[in-house]
């Protein structure tokens, strides 16, 4: 009995050691990112967007239900959960926190249901104890693969239920390092997991965790809701004439290598880029490769004469994905792949670069048959053609997959007793 005591008292001496370390390696963190604010207009936003948190926060006498997302695709995650909690309890105040400033610049480009939208502010001790208390919430949803530590722990200890959405965990992790102790107590202090697969399930068994769900990725019910409020653009059906694309979606320069010699060289085929990077100078770079068979969206009139069009602005690819017939998604080569599933709930094949790996959706649409990796212009093209000839078939498959992995947010908040 005295042992155990002294074990549990150990025990928690050190994890308060290794959170003040922990904060100590936040500050540390911030500070850099202070100094690259000098000359880096993210880390600014990111700096600027924290300042005097305190005196921002608004005065509530109702229920807080708060959601933390790394950056704009976890809202998107969450926001089918939001949307159900809505419904559910429609007079409860959400609260949305980002850690990055490109999900609070963009954000309000969603419809959703926040009621007060901030950075998450840095994660120390105070700063975690200060924030909970003044809102309080009845419960906290963390989306995807945030788990920061103080705000966790100390949400644990005040009795605030925390429950990670879309969970995805690989084995690279540091929650599977030898220095992830801290990170690993941060887990266990989850009270329930929705894990979007097996293999995240199978490694939080492995730390001896099990209040997990498998429940599959949001993201499949934010596409196919999308799917339902496509709008009509008129300058794309004037330039397709009933004619279905090849979009090409968030593509960066080495994506767009290995499509050239194809685009050049197929003036049949309509084509619509929309490059990850639109600023000047990339956009002059692509013209220079295409030529006059390439237009900017925002110069678009209704005499071109050519066959390729640059998406130049931002919110149009989700729709233009709707007027293609197959689709080739960036982020391919340096392991950062972008959303397939927009152009796949349209019933588009995906085609994407060979480094895939920390991506599930990926591997589930290649073990379907409805997405191939190229590496090579040859590559490209000879794919292009094979996919083209089975079309029909695979359109239908691919709607088939996507449909079959709709309802993980409903089955998520059906379990919720908040």
């Amino acid at each position: 009995m005295v042992h155990s005591i002294l074990q549990a008292s150990t025990k928690g001496i050190l994890l308060q050691l290794m959170r003040i370390l922990y904060s100590f390696g936040v500050l540390l963190y911030a500070f850099a990112v202070r100094i690259a604010a000098l000359s880096n207009s993210k880390a600014k936003k990111w700096i600027s967007g924290r300042k005097d948190w305190k005196n921002k926060l608004p005065n509530l006498d109702q229920k807080v239900l708060w959601f933390h997302c790394a950056s704009l695709g976890e809202f998107d995650q969450g926001l089918p959960v939001m949307q159900l909690l809505r419904e559910k309890e429609p007079d409860a105040f959400i609260l949305v926190t980002f850690f990055s400033p490109s999900g609070m610049d963009h954000y309000h480009k969603r419809q959703h249901p926040a009621d007060h939208v901030m950075y998450l502010p840095v994660d120390t001790i105070a700063n975690a104890r200060f924030f909970l208390n003044h809102f309080n919430p009845s419960a906290a949803y963390f989306i995807k693969y945030e788990f920061w530590c103080n705000y966790i722990l100390e949400a644990a200890e005040m009795g605030i239920p925390v429950y990670s959405i879309s969970t995805l965990l690989r084995e690279d992790q540091r929650f599977f390092k030898w220095y992830g102790t801290i990170f690993r107590e941060t887990l266990k202090a989850v009270s329930h997991f929705y894990v979007q697969n097996e293999e995240t399930a199978e490694l939080l068994e492995r730390l001896g965790i099990h209040q997990y769900t498998v429940v599959g990725d949001t993201r499949f019910d934010r596409v196919i809701e999308n799917s339902k409020n496509v709008k009509p653009n008129p300058a794309l059906e004037n330039f397709l004439q009933g004619q279905k694309a090849i979009i090409v979606g968030s593509s960066w320069p080495e994506d767009e290598a290995i499509l050239y010699p194809f685009l050049r060289s197929h003036p049949e085929e309509k084509i619509i880029i929309a490059p990850h990077d639109i600023r000047e100078k990339h956009l002059a770079q692509i013209e220079e490769e295409l030529g006059s068979i390439a237009c900017r969206y925002t110069d678009l009139t209704a005499d071109f004469k050519g066959n390729i069009v640059l998406l130049n602005t931002i919110g149009q690819l989700a729709n233009a994905y709707s007027y293609g017939k197959i689709a080739y998604v960036g982020g391919g080569f340096s392991g950062k792949l972008h959303n397939i599933l927009e152009p796949a709930v349209f019933g588009l094949p995906v085609l994407f670069g060979p480094k895939h790996d920390r991506f599930p959706e990926a591997a589930l649409f290649i073990r379907e048959g409805i997405a191939f990796t190229v590496s090579s212009p040859e590559e490209f093209e000879n794919r292009l053609h094979s996919v083209d000839h089975d079309l029909n078939e695979l359109k239908a498959k691919t709607v088939q997959v996507i449909r079959a992995q709709q309802g993980a947010a409903g089955r998520i908040v059906g379990r919720f007793n908040n």
